[in-house]
C-alpha cells in the first residue's frame, strides 16, 4: 500500500522478541549515519564489542544470540541507529514510543541519557540479568480475563500490546506448565525469543542491583514528547530525571496498548517503526486511526531476515515516503 507522508510522524522501537540474526545488517556499510551510531556503540561497548558486532553480523549466530548478554545491546544499539539515521535524514519526531528495551532506545534519541551512559549502564545490567533464574516469555492470543487464572506464582503478565495480544514471563517450569494448558484450551501462543522473565518479579533483584549504575547517569529532560508503556503516557520531567523509574522498566508490566491509544489519541501521524522486524507496525495497522486512515503506520526494516538487498530496499521505499521530494544519491536511487 502505497504510503502518503502526513505532516506529524511518530518513532515506534520495537525491544526483546524483535531480534532476529544480521537484523538491519543490509544498511551497515551502506546508509552512513547507521553505520556510524553502530560503529559508535560497538566502541563503547568496550571487550565486548568486538564479539557483539560479531555476532551481529554472522549468518549463523551462537546459542547465545536470544540471551539478555547478547539481543539486549545489540538491540539497544540498532534501535538507536536506525532512529539516528531518521533524524540525520531531517525527520523531527512529534513523539516517540519504545517497547521494553525500545523505551530506553527512544530515552538516548530524546536526549534524556546519551549512548555513552547508555551503554555503560547496558554492559553493566546484562551481566546482572544473566544471573537470573532461567525463564522465558510467551505471546498469548488471549484477554486479560481468559490469562487470569494463569497469572498465579510463577507466571506474570509482561505486556499488553493489543486486547487480544499478551506476553506473560516467569521461570520456566511454571511458563511451560502455562503453555500446556492454553494448548489444551485451544489458545494460540509461542515462545518469544528471551532466555529471561523480563518485566515480573523474577527479575526484581537485579533491578535492585542495577541501581547504583542507574543513579550515576547524567539524566536530562526529553527534547521531544517521550511516551512511556510504564505509565501510558507522556512522560513528565519527573520520571525522565529519576534513576529508579528507569531501573524499574525491566520488573514491570510493558502497557503498550493503551500508550498507543494514548500517541494516536493527540497525533494523526505517520508511525515508522524503526527496529527489526514489523511486530509494532502490525499492532499499529489494527487500530481505528489507521483503519480510518487519520493515521498510517510504515515499517522501515522488512518482516524478518530476507537478505542485505531486502533492508536496503525497504529503507529506501520508507525514505520515498517521508522525504518524498529528497533527493537520492545515485548508487541508492539505483
Amino acid at each position: 500500500m502505497a504510503v502518503r507522508s502526513p505532516k506529524d510522524v511518530a518513532l515506534l522501537l520495537p525491544g526483546q522478541g524483535a531480534q532476529h540474526p544480521r537484523m538491519a545488517a543490509g544498511l551497515y556499510g551502506h546508509e552512513e549515519a547507521f553505520t556510524h551510531w553502530m560503529d559508535e556503540a560497538f566502541r563503547l561497548l568496550g571487550p565486548d564489542g568486538g564479539r557483539l558486532r560479531r555476532e551481529w553480523l554472522a549468518e549463523q549466530p551462537s546459542p547465545a544470540y536470544d540471551d539478555v548478554t547478547v539481543a539486549q545491546p545489540l538491540l539497544y544499539a540498532v534501535d538507536h541507529a536506525l532512529g539516528r539515521m531518521l533524524l540525520e535524514w531531517g525527520v523531527r519526531p512529534v513523539a516517540l514510543l519504545g517497547h521494553s528495551v525500545g523505551e530506553f532506545a527512544a530515552a538516548t534519541l530524546a536526549g534524556v541519557v546519551d549512548l555513552a551512559d547508555g551503554m555503560r549502564v547496558m554492559r553493566e545490567r546484562v551481566d546482572l540479568f544473566a544471573r537470573t533464574p532461567p525463564g522465558g516469555m510467551l505471546a498469548v492470543s488471549a484477554s486479560l480475563d481468559e490469562v487470569a487464572g494463569l497469572l498465579r506464582a510463577g507466571v506474570y503478565l509482561a505486556a499488553v500490546n493489543a486486547p487480544r495480544q499478551l506476553l506473560l514471563a516467569g521461570e520456566r517450569e511454571p511458563l511451560r506448565a502455562a503453555a500446556r494448558t492454553l494448548h489444551e484450551r485451544g489458545s494460540v501462543c509461542r515462545e518469544v525469543p528471551a532466555r529471561q522473565a523480563f518485566h515480573t518479579p523474577v527479575v526484581e533483584y537485579a533491578v535492585k542491583a542495577s541501581l547504583p549504575g542507574w543513579r550515576s547517569v547524567r539524566f536530562h529532560l526529553p527534547s521531544m514528547p517521550l511516551y512511556s508503556a510504564y505509565t501510558q503516557g507522556v512522560l513528565t520531567e519527573e520520571q525522565a530525571l529519576d534513576p529508579e523509574f528507569w531501573a524499574g522498566q525491566a520488573s514491570a508490566t510493558v502497557y503498550f496498548a493503551p500508550t498507543l491509544t494514548a500517541l494516536l489519541a493527540a497525533h494523526d501521524c505517520l508511525l515508522v517503526e524503526a527496529g527489526p522486524g514489523n511486530s509494532l507496525t502490525m499492532l499499529a495497522r489494527r487500530r481505528t486511526a489507521v483503519t480510518e486512515g487519520r493515521s498510517e503506520a510504515l515499517p522501515l526494516l522488512p518482516d524478518r531476515r530476507r537478505g542485505d538487498d531486502a533492508d536496503r530496499h525497504a529503507v529506501r521505499a520508507a525514505r520515498t515516503a517521508l522525504l518524498p521530494t529528497a533527493h537520492l544519491p545515485q548508487e541508492e536511487a539505483s
